[in-house]
């Protein structure tokens, strides 16, 4: 079906959220204290922004539940939103219970979509399941009177004729929008009109797009979307977020100012929050996103070091860059080995890694890289 057509004069009227204190965690050594929510939601709200999307929350005893409190105590909790990872319907539930104990109102499930990263994440790529799991997925939160937010994780490349299927189904079993997720970057604008306006014809469908930037093009895919009929932007500070960064907030809110002529938000925010945000992420005033930074392609997640051409847009080394392991307080295992494989230096991970967590958080949790991971090795053999 092809997008909508929506003539050059008419207003875009976007509602947005911001996922800096939700996508940030995914990126690579990056994380923020509540005394840091606090700042940026409020600052976010104040801006305009109507949803803060904060936290991951996977089972009971969230890593992120003194951010999610902090940002409800400052925003409210009807003004955030916290991430509930989806794997199984026994984990669903265990989620649920956790956001519940931490006062959450608004609910994002991440569902991966594509066939691969289903396979990988689902452990099956199957079209039928991956509708049930959301079907039953979003059943579990309206029952428990969550307001539910379900993705396509990887839905930009995921082929229409398995995307839409998927959010019919989310949207029968009472979801109340879907958020498609250009979690590897992949269209241009008028791909992402096609796209979206197959969305938006789903009857009674409200659609919300999450860009990456890796092509330098989230700003201009986000427009795109709501051009074809979503009704809502997600974004980040400053562009933070793994994989080249997000949309960022304040190119997208002054491009909307400057070339739709939307003045719904007060910009006078902006710059005190990209400040705060990337002076509190210790990437310096000097980030930016795209392919070419230190982050681009760094990671410290075990799946995407393992599996990067599930994650990559264009390999790392194309680019002249290269990829590489940052990591604070999420050390494990798996990155030790990724860490040492190659280096010469031969410890017993299930030993080493401990022993270095432990060193980490004494030492007030280092950013760690791999020379550092291997440099430690090193001293715990002469230990």
């Amino acid at each position: 079906m092809a997008a909508k057509e929506i003539p050059d004069e008419a207003p875009l009227a976007p509602r947005i959220s911001d996922a800096t204190l939700r996508d940030s965690a995914h990126m690579a050594g990056v994380e923020f204290g509540p005394k840091d929510a606090t700042v940026i939601a409020g600052l976010l709200v104040r801006t305009g922004v109507e949803l803060v999307e904060v936290g991951m929350v996977s089972g009971p005893g969230s890593k992120d539940a003194a951010l999610v409190e902090a940002v409800h105590e400052a925003v409210t909790p009807e003004r955030s939103m916290t991430l509930v990872v989806v794997r199984d319907r026994r984990q669903v539930v265990q989620a649920l219970d956790e956001a519940r104990r931490l006062g959450v109102r608004h609910i994002m499930y991440s569902i991966p979509t594509s066939e691969q990263h289903a396979r990988l994440k689902l452990g099956s790529p199957s079209p039928k399941f991956l509708q049930a799991l959301a079907r039953s997925a979003v059943t579990e939160a309206k029952d428990r009177g969550f307001h539910v937010t379900f993705s396509g994780e990887d839905g930009a490349r995921t082929p229409r004729e398995r995307l839409v299927p998927y959010v019919e189904a989310g949207f029968a079993a009472g979801a109340d929008r879907f958020r498609l997720a250009e979690t590897v970057a992949y269209l241009s604008p008028w791909q992402m009109e096609e796209v979206v306006g197959d969305l938006t014809a789903i009857d009674g469908a409200e659609i919300e797009i999450h860009s990456h930037n890796m092509l330098g093009m989230a700003v201009a895919n986000s427009l795109a979307a709501v051009r074809a009929g979503a009704q809502w932007i997600s974004a980040t500070v400053g562009g933070i977020g793994e994989r080249g960064g997000n949309a960022p907030l304040a190119e997208l809110l002054t491009s909307l100012r400057v070339i739709h002529g939307d003045t719904r938000f007060d910009l006078s925010h902006l710059t005190e929050l990209s400040r705060v945000a990337l002076r509190g992420a210790g990437l310096g005033d000097a980030f930016q996103s795209g392919p070419t930074t230190g982050h681009a392609f760094a990671y410290e997640l075990p799946g995407q070091l393992v599996n990067p051409e599930a994650y990559e847009t264009l390999p790392a080394e194309l680019v002249g860059n290269t990829r590489e392991l940052r990591v604070r307080s999420r050390l494990t295992t798996a990155l030790v080995k990724w860490a040492l494989d190659g280096s010469g230096v031969y410890v017993d991970p299930d030993e080493f890694t401990p022993w270095l967590a432990e060193r980490q958080a004494r030492d007030g949790a280092p950013l760690l890289d791999r020379d550092a991971i291997r440099k430690a090795a090193i001293d715990f053999q002469a230990a």
